[in-house]
C-alpha cells in the first residue's frame, strides 16, 4: 500500500468512527457520501464506500462480536432505479442483531426501524469458488427460514445514496428468524407469495420473484463477491436475500407478521 492509499485508508477509518459513535450515541448524522467521494481511489466510490463498512465491521469483531452471515440488499429494480445503481449490496450479519421470533424488540435497539419480509438460507458447506452455479448454492444450503429484516440507518432522515447505505453495512439493523427450517427441494422460491401485516392490516405484498427474479440467484451474487473479496460464505452462514415486497416504517408499539407461502410466519414486536 503506497502512501496515498494508506492515507485514504486512515480517512476511511474516520468516516467508519462517525457511523460508529452514531450507532453508540443513538443520534443520526449528515449524510457521508462527499466525505466518501473524498476517499475514492480512482473514482471508485463503491469500493470506498465497502472499505468503510469494512472498518466499522472490524470494529465490531474486535469488540468481540460474532460474524453470523450476511444481508442481501437492494435486490428490488424499484430500488435500484432510485437509486440510480444496477447491482444489489451487501452488510454484515452479527449474533448481536438477531431477536427472537415474536419477542418484544425495545425501541431503541434500532434506530429509525423499517421491516421488511424476506427467505433467509443457512448454509451447510462453504462457497470459496470465483464464480458459483446454482447447484453449488442448492448443494451448500441446509434449510431455509422466513424473517423478518429491521433496516435502520445512522443517516438522518434516510437520506441515502448507494455510497451512505453501503458504508452504513447496507442500513443494517436486526434480524428476526422462523423457526421452522424448510429443506429448498420443498419450496419454490421464486413463486412463493408473501404477506406482511400489523397487527391484522396488510402492509406489504410481494413474491420470490421479487428478489432479482429468485432469491437463489441473489445468494449467488453474494457468494461471487464475497469470494473475490477473499471473504468468502461459510458454512453455519445465514442469508437475509433480499426483500420480497415493499418496506414498511414502524412505529412504536407495532406488531408484524410475515407469511411466506412454504416457509410459514415470523412475527417481529416493538416496545414502545
Amino acid at each position: 500500500m503506497n502512501q496515498k492509499e494508506i492515507r485514504l485508508d486512515e480517512q476511511a477509518g474516520k468516516i467508519a468512527d462517525l457511523l460508529w459513535q452514531a450507532a453508540e450515541s443513538g443520534r443520526p448524522i449528515d449524510p457521508v457520501r462527499e466525505l466518501i467521494e473524498a476517499v475514492a481511489i480512482d473514482g471508485d466510490l463503491i469500493g470506498a464506500a465497502y472499505r468503510v463498512q469494512q472498518r466499522v465491521t472490524q470494529r465490531r469483531l474486535d469488540a468481540g462480536q460474532r460474524l453470523v452471515g450476511r444481508k442481501i440488499g437492494l435486490t428490488s429494480t424499484a430500488v435500484q432505479r432510485q437509486l440510480g445503481v444496477d447491482s444489489p449490496d451487501f452488510g454484515a450479519l452479527f449474533s448481536v442483531m438477531a431477536a427472537g421470533d415474536g419477542e418484544e424488540i425495545a425501541w431503541t435497539r434500532v434506530m429509525q426501524p423499517k421491516v421488511e419480509a424476506e427467505i433467509a438460507l443457512v448454509l451447510d458447506r462453504d462457497l470459496p469458488h470465483e464464480k458459483h452455479t446454482m447447484a453449488d448454492l442448492i448443494g451448500a444450503t441446509a434449510y431455509a427460514l422466513p424473517a423478518i429484516e429491521v433496516v435502520g440507518s445512522r443517516i438522518a432522515n434516510w437520506d441515502i445514496r448507494l455510497s451512505d447505505t453501503v458504508a452504513d453495512n447496507a442500513s443494517s439493523g436486526l434480524f428476526v428468524l422462523g423457526s421452522r427450517p424448510v429443506t429448498l427441494d420443498r419450496l419454490d422460491l421464486a413463486g412463493c407469495g408473501m404477506v406482511m401485516e400489523r397487527r391484522g392490516d396488510q402492509v406489504s405484498v410481494g413474491a420470490g420473484a421479487a428478489c432479482l427474479g429468485n432469491p437463489l440467484n441473489a445468494a449467488i451474487w453474494l457468494a461471487d463477491m464475497l469470494a473475490s473479496m477473499g471473504t468468502p460464505l461459510r458454512a453455519g452462514d445465514v442469508l437475509l436475500t433480499g426483500a420480497l415486497g415493499p418496506m414498511v416504517a414502524v412505529q412504536p408499539g407495532d406488531v408484524f407478521t410475515a407469511r411466506i407461502e412454504g416457509l410459514g410466519c415470523v412475527a417481529a414486536a416493538f416496545g414502545h
